[in-house]
């Protein structure tokens, strides 16, 4: 597998995953000139790229998900509800509907959209399994169900949401109708949450982790360090490659 997170927060998202034969996108929340841009930076080729996978509408995630699709013609892979509350997005683009919760094949890739409760019309994060073995992204979380934990088991690699620390966020210039939006089921889960869910997942063989959508307001990234740091010292089953997600500038391209 190769991976690199070429964007991550509330600005724009976008995780390349390589896998066996096939390449995606997960989101491209950038700008289509940015993301390109980051691409050639860290020596990825865009013409090879077969498909971008979309989680749902926000335009942090949805940005350039249809002028990538056009430009390179590959298909986009959305819901059914985010297809349709997106449209405007996807003019002129091939898009491949899914249900949320029901996995399909695409080439040499299984896709399970596993269904969360995000604030948007029918989020999902993504599970991708391969010859290579299991991948999955999850951001905007919401809270963490029993559904997801079970799903994100035995991963080789996770892109996992450690959005905001919560004494940052409730001193921090919010307004409080926003910082209970952000605490809720419908909004994104804190970095004591993501750590919860990274013992529960903890395996042998769980080798790279992104510590994704970070907010800038709310959480510093020394903090999703620390948060890492306790996960690494609290047990002895895992050592996997971190990488904290960045706004402004892509990861190095992982390979597992």
């Amino acid at each position: 597998m190769k991976i690199c997170s070429l964007a991550s927060g509330s600005k724009g998202n976008c995780l390349y995953l390589e896998t066996g034969d096939t390449r995606v996108l997960i989101d491209v929340g950038l700008s289509l000139r940015e993301t390109l841009l980051r691409m050639e930076e860290v020596g990825i080729d865009a013409s090879g790229v077969h498909a971008v996978l979309v989680t749902h509408e926000h335009i942090d995630h949805i940005r350039s998900a249809g002028s990538f699709s056009r430009k390179f013609n590959v298909p986009v892979f959305a819901s059914h509800l985010v297809h349709a509350k997106g449209d405007k997005y996807f003019k002129k683009t091939r898009v491949n509907e899914f249900e949320s919760g029901s996995a399909l094949t695409f080439r040499d890739i299984q896709i399970d959209p596993v269904p969360i409760t995000h604030d948007s019309c029918d989020p999902v994060g993504f599970v991708v399994e391969s010859r290579e073995g299991r991948a999955a992204s999850v951001t905007d979380l919401g809270i963490v169900t029993r559904l997801v934990t079970e799903k994100l088991r035995g991963c080789r690699f996770l892109n996992l949401e450690s959005n905001h620390d919560v004494d940052m966020l409730m001193n921090g210039p919010y307004p409080w109708e926003l910082k209970q939006r952000i605490k809720s089921r419908h909004g994104h889960i804190s970095n004591e949450e993501s750590l919860a869910l990274l013992h529960e997942l903890a395996h042998d063989g769980l080798e790279a982790l992104v510590m994704a959508h970070l907010s800038e307001v709310n959480n510093h990234p020394e903090h999703v360090v620390k948060t890492t740091e306790t996960f690494l010292r609290d047990q002895n089953v895992c050592a996997p490659r971190i990488v904290i997600g960045d706004q402004y500038r892509a990861s190095a391209v992982m390979e597992i």
